[in-house]
């Protein structure tokens, strides 16, 4: 289960990027919502280590986008986080990234307590 300090770190990056979306800062939010994931990635890590998974939140989202075991919808939640607000017309972007982190957090949490069943 994740700590009590990194759900912590987690719940104030995703109370960050709330407030970054209330002053219309997208790219903000969405830079909190990115180190939001990483933080439960990496919690998950700490566990259940997968060789290659250590970097920045961008390399852990893209490497959640990548990782064909994880869910479909997981996947693709990772894919709209990790574009850029640049390519947002020419790729899968995320109009909520605080839904896509909260979607993509759950599941690290609870495919953590899974393994441990």
């Amino acid at each position: 289960m994740i700590n009590g300090v990194r759900l912590e770190q987690i719940e104030k990056e995703l109370a960050m990027a709330e407030a970054a979306l209330r002053e219309a800062n997208e790219g903000k939010a969405r830079v909190c919502a990115r180190r939001a994931v990483a933080l439960a990635a990496e919690a998950s890590l700490e566990r259940f280590p997968r060789p290659g998974w250590r970097g920045d939140a961008m390399h852990h989202i893209r490497q959640i986008q990548q990782e064909e075991s994880f869910p479909l919808p997981i996947r693709q939640a990772a894919e709209r986080l990790s574009t850029k607000i640049t390519q947002r017309d020419t790729a899968p972007f995320t109009s909520n990234p605080i839904a896509d982190a909260k979607l993509i957090i759950a599941y690290l949490i609870s495919a953590e307590h899974e393994r441990k069943s």
